[in-house]
């Protein structure tokens, strides 16, 4: 019979690995972003996710470590979502976040599927034909996505047979004006970011551009073997999420959950089943902290997609009828976390140097969270270029 363990248990345990118990002091950044990664769509909420977790984080310190001291990196990554990531650690969130088989990886970027089929071609074959121009296209150079697709499509064109160049070259499905191949592109440069051939420089106005690895960061991404990166990167999921399943290991990674053998296979005996609405797995060494954790006092204002709320069991920290508000196809929310519940869902706007948080609750909140959530607003109104900052509380 499987252990049984309750939802608080799990939350705080989860809360705990996730640093939301406790702030990381000075240095703990690399720590915070090496848990499982800290995603960074829309464009700056993974500033706002790391200073929920290092105290007294500025945005020099993540500029510092990612254009200075190169012990930051951004790439896409799970879910071909951006994500940074500690340097050191890149081979686990590059070699081991791809999948081994073509099958997978077309999982793993959805949509380019009709556009491989209408040109005959594999998507392995259609990464080989990027790669072998990337590097002539990129070299001493940054560009923004849409400048290095058109340029890798153009010279990809002229390699290929007459009648996969003219549906290459006809407009497609992706963008108005876009030539089909160009997208396709755009897909594979997803997949060429975890062979560790390209990754994001820092912002520059609206663009993120693509840098080549080993040109930024000054020498190639280590390589490592496949397994022990697959393995690790399982063992930090189920260090954040678990205890969770195969299927929900898949939705964080982006891949179907017949994929996961590659990774869960590495790892079964190190894993115990319980009970936790269904048969789950955790990491065995990690069963007497879950059962000992914790429960945070004070709040947190996590941006949208913060690594906490990317659990795919989404029921353990939202009740179901406020899942939709937390949880959106276009413009997600942040989210308030006040004393180890999520408890809320914040927006922003932004007047001159004037910030303000909108923030509607799932109930009435205790005048000492209300107090905590001020604070919290206060340290963030720096962090997006603000000198002062308003706190409005409403109700679902």
């Amino acid at each position: 019979m499987n252990d049984r363990v309750s939802k608080g248990d799990v939350m705080a345990f989860r809360l705990g690995a996730h640093h939301l118990t406790e702030r990381l002091g000075k240095g703990g950044l690399l720590d915070a972003a090496g848990r499982c990664g800290i995603q960074n769509s829309p464009p700056g909420s993974a500033l706002l996710a790391l200073h929920a977790r290092v105290r007294n984080l500025t945005q020099e310190q993540v500029d510092n470590a990612v254009a200075e001291e190169k012990t930051l990196l951004q790439t896409w990554c799970m879910r071909g979502s951006p994500f940074y990531f500690p340097v050191s650690d890149a081979p686990l969130f590059t070699t081991g976040v791809l999948p081994p088989t073509e099958e997978a990886q077309r999982h793993l970027v959805p949509g380019v599927e009709p556009a491989l089929d209408k040109l005959d071609m594999g998507l392995i074959e259609a990464v080989e034909l990027i790669a072998a121009e990337i590097h002539d296209v990129l070299s001493g150079r940054s560009l923004a996505i849409n400048e290095l697709g058109a340029e890798i499509a153009t010279r990809t064109a002229r390699r290929l047979p007459k009648r996969q160049r003219v549906i290459w070259e006809e407009q497609g499905p992706y963008a108005p004006g876009q030539p089909l191949g160009e997208g396709v592109v755009h897909f594979c440069v997803r997949i060429l970011t975890l062979r560790r051939v390209v990754c994001f420089a820092p912002r520059a106005g609206n663009k993120a551009p693509f840098v080549l690895v080993d040109e930024w960061l000054g020498h190639p991404i280590p390589e490592t073997d496949r397994d022990v990166a697959r393995a690790e990167l399982l063992r930090r999921y189920l260090r954040c999420y678990g205890p969770s399943t195969r299927s929900d290991f898949a939705a964080w990674l982006g891949i179907q959950p017949g994929d996961t053998d590659p990774w869960w296979s590495l790892v079964t005996d190190e894993l115990t089943q319980v009970e936790f609405g269904g048969t789950a797995w955790l990491l065995t060494e990690d069963l007497d902290a879950l059962r000992s954790a914790s429960m945070p006092k004070g709040a947190r204002l996590l941006p949208p997609h913060d690594p906490y709320t990317q659990m795919r069991d989404h029921e353990t920290i939202v009740d179901k009828k406020y899942q939709r508000d937390v949880w959106k196809a276009v413009r997600e929310p942040g989210t308030v976390l006040a004393g180890g519940k999520i408890t809320g869902t914040w927006r922003l706007r932004k007047t001159g140097r004037r910030l303000t948080f909108a923030i509607k609750t799932f109930g009435p909140l205790t005048d000492r969270n209300k107090r905590s959530i001020q604070g919290e607003a206060e340290q963030i109104a720096p962090l997006r270029g603000a000198s002062s900052v308003d706190v409005e509380i409403d109700t679902y």
